[in-house]
């Protein structure tokens, strides 16, 4: 179920035991661009062909009025109406938390005053297909509403002929988002990045999604702005020894692997012993799970266990996977995590499984996918937000300066740079 890769006594470079990636030549590119040309070309036509042909289902109306979400929330239960409160309220907290202050610089003359401004609009992608999403649509929609953007538009595949599910329509009438359009995969990045007779397009894009959706925002990333982080199918990594219950670690390897194909699920330990006992369980929960197809799914591509000499060795392979969500489920989980560099997010001991971060912990549970941690961490309030700076300069602090200037026009080249400074009387020394 899991496939065994063993680094013990492996000297050098570990890197070459990793599996790799999909490689770029392997990954639909054309058909995404394929389908971002027709959403171009020809708008709300193409996006309901497309929607028919990938979905399966005739949605004539784009745009999902106020009513629906309104009845939407008022159907569901008053206990999932609870939840979708407090996640609210955690995420809201945490993101204010985030919130950059307004800063001024004075250096003998010289004022730099910085502030950030959100953009006036954002795309929220919600996943669907094989479930419905409302954590995600709090997820993105709450961290664009804390940043302050004025209008917040909801993509999400519809999950019949009605349309999007209840409890995601719930969802958007809590987070008080502007548009929802019952739209998926790369046809829905493609119309909120150009605009179609029903979408309107927006500056900045977020949401995790499959293949298509994560290679559509990077082909559109020239026209709006996509965080840096590669939010594809969801990964999971536990670093686990004989003190966790075997039991909690094979559910918390299915809590990410039934989102369906396409993930990694990744069990790493010093214990042979221990792995074989986690394996066990797994199959059983897997054989009794309403979605084993799905968890089996993802194992047979993704899954595997890692066997390590230490845990300092079990850093380099998790610094080296660079996983979306890390579970360490040791003795001593807060300063092993302490040295790990690459992970999207860290759930430390037994009582801190991922799905704790997926709903209420606060933080945004968008995070990096497909070894983008190395580089980009969780959506938060930065993602729909610019610095702006504003330079202020007496005559005093450019004639200090002015000198300095000239130097690196004179350097780079660039006399107009220099001249900039001298015809304001300033002669470089």
């Amino acid at each position: 179920m899991l496939k065994q890769i063993d680094f013990r006594g492996k000297s050098g470079d570990k890197n070459a035991l990793i599996p790799s990636s999909t490689e770029i030549a392997e990954l639909p590119i054309e058909s995404v661009r394929d389908i971002i040309n027709q959403v171009r070309n020809s708008g709300d036509e193409a996006l309901r062909d497309l929607t028919r042909k990938f979905d399966g289902f005739s949605i004539e109306d784009l745009r999902v009025d106020e009513k629906t979400i309104e009845k939407a929330y008022d159907s569901v239960s008053k206990e999932f109406k609870d939840a979708l409160d407090v996640s609210a309220e955690a995420i809201v907290r945490y993101q204010k938390a985030q919130l950059g202050e307004h800063r001024v610089i004075q250096d003998n003359g010289l004022t730099v005053e910085t502030f950030q401004k959100p953009v006036a609009s954002a795309g929220c992608y919600v996943p669907g297909g094989l479930a419905s999403y409302p954590s995600t649509l709090l997820m993105t929609a709450l961290v664009a509403k804390v940043a302050g953007v004025k209008r917040i538009a909801v993509t999400i595949p519809p999950a019949s002929e009605k349309g999007i599910s209840i409890e995601t329509l719930a969802a958007a009438f809590v987070a008080k988002v502007d548009d929802v359009h019952p739209i998926g995969g790369a046809q829905a990045i493609a119309a909120l990045a150009y605009g179609t007779e029903s979408v309107k397009p927006v500056d900045v894009i977020v949401g995790p999604g499959n293949v298509y959706v994560s290679l559509a925002k990077q082909e559109v990333a020239g026209k709006v702005g996509i965080p840096a982080s590669f939010a594809g199918p969801s990964e999971i990594m536990v670093l686990a020894d004989s003190t966790a219950p075997p039991k909690f670690v094979a559910v918390d390897l299915a809590v990410q692997a039934e989102h369906g194909p396409g993930g990694k699920s990744w069990l790493v330990t010093t214990d042979e012993n221990f792995a074989s006992e986690v394996i066990n369980e797994l199959e059983i929960l897997v054989a009794h799970s309403s979605r084993g197809e799905n968890i089996k799914a993802t194992l047979e591509t993704g899954g595997y266990c890692a066997l390590v000499e230490d845990f300092d060795s079990a850093v380099e392979i998790i610094d080296a996977v660079a996983p979306e969500h890390l579970q360490i489920m040791t003795n001593n989980p807060e300063e092993v995590a302490k040295k790990v560099s690459n992970a999207g997010a860290i759930f430390c001991g037994n009582w801190s499984p991922a799905s704790l971060g997926d709903y209420l912990a606060g933080p945004s549970h968008v995070l990096p996918t497909a070894g983008s941690a190395r580089f980009s961490g969780a959506l938060t309030v930065t993602d729909f937000m610019r610095d702006t700076h504003i330079v202020t300069s007496s005559e005093t602090a450019l004639k200090r300066m002015g000198p300095h200037i000239v130097n690196f026009a004179k350097a780079e080249g660039l006399e107009s740079h220099a001249d900039s400074i001298r015809l304001r009387g300033i002669e470089n020394e």
